[in-house]
């Protein structure tokens, strides 16, 4: 049970997450791979270096066990700008520093035996100290500082132990490579998830901007229309009260003339509202290429109806791709996105799917993987409403690959059939490639 669910977490997050999780537990593993490589040849030595060369390996694969938190925290500190863990690099610098020594002591006493093996055991304690410390530090040039001074440091700290001064040039040399191998391998990989999740956050916002300018421009719209309306109707009802306590007859004509005004403040609501519900298909097209391409999600626009369509028809067809390229935007970890809008028999199809399906099950007017999210006849089950209503179909399926297509079929000639108590609004199904 343990080992599905795992999988099912791992399927259920976002792609950028997955990527992160990825780049993460390559770089926490790989540090593994020298002690690993080198201990059957360590560990199997004979003579009087045996003891030493178990130590170095205990000591590598040591390093490598406190690499993990160390590189965790230090990628945090990074990103985040979490605590840098300065007593783990401690930690880390020391274990590097008793490695070395082992290894010089080593050679001093068996020459070059085993030389290969044994520098290998070198390079784990070498990539999490200088990885985790590229990544300390505020820049590269700090950093490269450090290490330019410290490799010569190393060089000198031999020599008490029996070095000569052409051990001493090799340590210096080596420390030099283990740091540029760290930097470009850590201090890379900390960049770009670095980049990748300030891009996540762009996203996101462009999607919330996108909303709070659709909102503002309706209150705008709202706010022209009733605000002359409702001080014209106060001040000439506070008129017609002046006028009604003087007994005037024109107290009548000022409360006419309040109900004209209230009566056309009315209609020109609903005219702003209606504005506002029905959306034009051609302007949500040609949106949705726009809007899909600028956030990067390569958006292809297939119609070739291209002609007039019952405006109930073109209403729904038009907020099924307003609800779906919205979805696509703010929850969809999706890298193409087509919209296919074609007639046959009588019918209009229009077909939207997108490859960013993540792992849980779509949910009527929550999944976000293509689907439609929000209320008030704007989600799928407000969509699929909609489409029942004028005698059609909505479908919303998750297909192979990781796809989710919504697919609406409506009539050329809309109908308009008994009202049913529960309507089947919404098809969620799953094809071979994806669960439901």
């Amino acid at each position: 049970m343990e080992v599905p669910a795992r999988l099912t977490g791992w399927r259920g997050r976002s792609r950028i997450a997955q990527v992160d999780s990825y780049m993460r537990w390559t770089l926490y593993l790989l540090p593994f791979v020298f002690p690993l490589s080198a201990a059957p040849t360590l560990l199997g030595e004979t003579g009087g270096g045996r003891g030493l060369s178990q130590l170095l390996s205990v000591l590598s694969l040591g390093q490598c066990v406190l690499g993990v938190g160390l590189l965790r925290r230090s990628l945090e500190h990074y990103r985040l700008k979490r605590p840098a863990p300065w007593r783990r690099i401690v930690l880390a610098g020391v274990l590097q520093m008793v490695t070395l020594a082992v290894l010089v002591v080593l050679v001093q006493g068996d020459g070059i035996t085993h030389a290969t093996a044994r520098g290998t055991a070198l390079l784990s304690g070498g990539l999490t100290f200088f990885g985790a410390l590229s990544l300390l530090a505020a820049r590269v040039r700090t950093y490269l500082l450090w290490c330019l001074v410290g490799g010569p440091l190393a060089g000198l700290a031999v020599l008490p132990l029996g070095g000569r001064a052409a051990g001493a040039v090799v340590v210096a040399f080596m420390i030099w490579f283990l740091a540029l191998w760290s930097l470009s391998t850590v201090r890379t990989t900390g960049w770009v998830l670095a980049v990748m999740w300030e891009a996540e956050a762009a996203r996101a916002v462009q999607a919330r901007l996108a909303v709070a300018e659709e909102r503002l421009r309706f209150s705008r719209d709202v706010h022209d229309v009733l605000g002359r309306n409702l001080t014209v109707i106060a001040l000439k009802s506070e008129l017609a009260g002046q006028l009604a306590r003087r007994g005037s007859p024109a107290a009548v004509e000022q409360m006419a003339e309040v109900q004209r005004i209230a009566r056309d403040s009315q209609r020109d609501m609903r005219e702003v509202v209606r504005g506002y519900r029905e959306a034009d298909l051609p302007t949500e097209l040609a949106g949705a290429r726009g809007v899909l391409g600028a956030a990067g999600i390569v958006c292809r626009v297939d119609d070739t109806v291209r002609g007039e369509l019952p405006p109930a028809v073109r209403s729904v067809l038009a907020w099924t791709v307003r609800e779906g390229t919205t979805n696509v935007l703010r929850h969809a970890e999706a890298g193409r996105c087509a919209i296919r809008l074609r007639t046959a028999d009588g019918r209009v199809e229009l077909i939207m799917e997108n490859d960013g399906v993540g792992g849980a099950a779509p949910k009527s007017g929550a999944d976000g993987h293509g689907s439609s999210g929000g209320s008030g006849g704007s989600g799928l089950t407000g969509l699929g409403e909609r489409a029942v209503a004028l005698g059609g179909t909505l479908v919303a399926e998750r297909r192979g690959k990781g796809t989710f297509r919504v697919t609406v079929v409506l009539p050329l000639a809309p109908e308009r059939p008994e009202p049913d108590p529960d309507p089947p609004a919404v098809v969620l199904t799953a094809s071979p490639g994806g669960t439901s």
